[in-house]
C-alpha cells in the first residue's frame, strides 16, 4: 500500500523539464487536482498514431477511475495498455505588460500506467465510486446498478504510482529590463466553473423538489464545498 505521506517519485517520465520549479511532489496535491475533477483525457496509440478522448474520471484511493460502455473501442483498445491520462484545471489567464510574458495559472495532472479493468466483483463498488463523486452522493437517492447495467459498463483503473503535478500560480512574472510603463495593468482574471439554474426534466412532477445530490454539486462548482 502506497505510503499518502511518501512524495510522489521523479524519474525520466515524470520530471518536469520546461518550468521545472513549478513540479509539486506532495501527493495531497495530486489527490486535491483529481478530486477536483471531473473528466480526463486519455491518450493510446492506435494503429501507430496517437489518440485522445475525454473519460469520466474518480479518484480511489491510490488509483483513478476512468468509466465507459462495453462498446467503447476506445476502452477496449486501452485495458492492459500504457496510457496516458491528463487533468488541468485553468484558474485564470494571466495579463502581463507584454504578450509574450502573458500566459496562464492552472494546475495539472499526468499520469502514466496501464490501464486495468475493475473486476466484476468490484465493479459495484467503482461505480459508486465515480457516481458520487460525479454526482455528489446521487446513488443515495436513486435505485441501485442492475446486474444487466453493470455488465454493459466497464471501469479500467490506473495506478498513481507514476504522476507528475505541475502548477503555475501567483502575479505574473515582471521582466526587469521591460520598457513597458508601470500604468499599463498586469495582473490575474480569475476563471471558474458555474453551475446554472437545475433544469427539470419535463415529467418530473411540478413542485418535486430540487434532491440534495444537484445542490451539492452546484456548491461544488461555487467552490462553497
Amino acid at each position: 500500500m502506497t505510503d499518502v505521506t511518501e512524495p510522489l517519485p521523479v524519474d525520466a517520465t515524470t520530471r518536469i523539464r520546461r518550468e521545472a520549479e513549478r513540479q509539486v511532489t506532495d501527493r495531497s496535491v495530486l489527490h486535491a487536482i483529481l478530486d477536483e475533477a471531473l473528466l480526463a483525457h486519455v491518450g493510446v496509440v492506435r494503429d501507430g498514431l496517437p489518440l485522445v478522448l475525454p473519460f469520466a474520471c474518480a479518484r480511489d484511493g491510490e488509483t483513478l477511475l476512468l468509466h465507459g460502455s462495453t462498446g467503447s473501442g476506445l476502452m477496449r483498445l486501452a485495458t492492459g495498455q500504457p496510457v496516458c491520462v491528463t487533468v488541468t484545471h485553468l484558474d485564470g489567464l494571466v495579463y502581463a505588460r507584454t504578450t509574450f510574458d502573458s500566459s496562464m495559472r492552472y494546475r495539472s495532472v499526468v499520469v502514466h500506467g496501464v490501464a486495468t479493468p475493475v473486476p466484476a466483483d468490484e465493479k459495484d463498488h467503482a461505480l459508486r465510486v465515480l457516481s458520487d463523486h460525479l454526482f455528489c452522493g446521487r446513488t443515495t437517492e436513486v435505485r441501485a446498478s442492475t446486474a444487466k447495467e453493470l455488465a454493459a459498463t466497464t471501469v479500467l483503473r490506473v495506478s498513481l504510482d507514476r504522476a507528475s503535478v505541475k502548477v503555475a500560480a501567483g502575479p505574473p512574472e515582471v521582466d526587469p529590463d521591460d520598457v513597458e510603463p508601470r500604468s499599463v495593468w498586469a495582473g490575474i482574471l480569475p476563471l471558474t466553473t458555474v453551475a446554472g439554474e437545475p433544469q427539470p426534466s419535463p415529467d418530473v412532477p411540478p413542485g418535486t423538489p430540487v434532491p440534495r445530490s444537484i445542490l451539492d454539486a452546484a456548491a461544488r462548482a461555487a467552490g462553497l464545498r
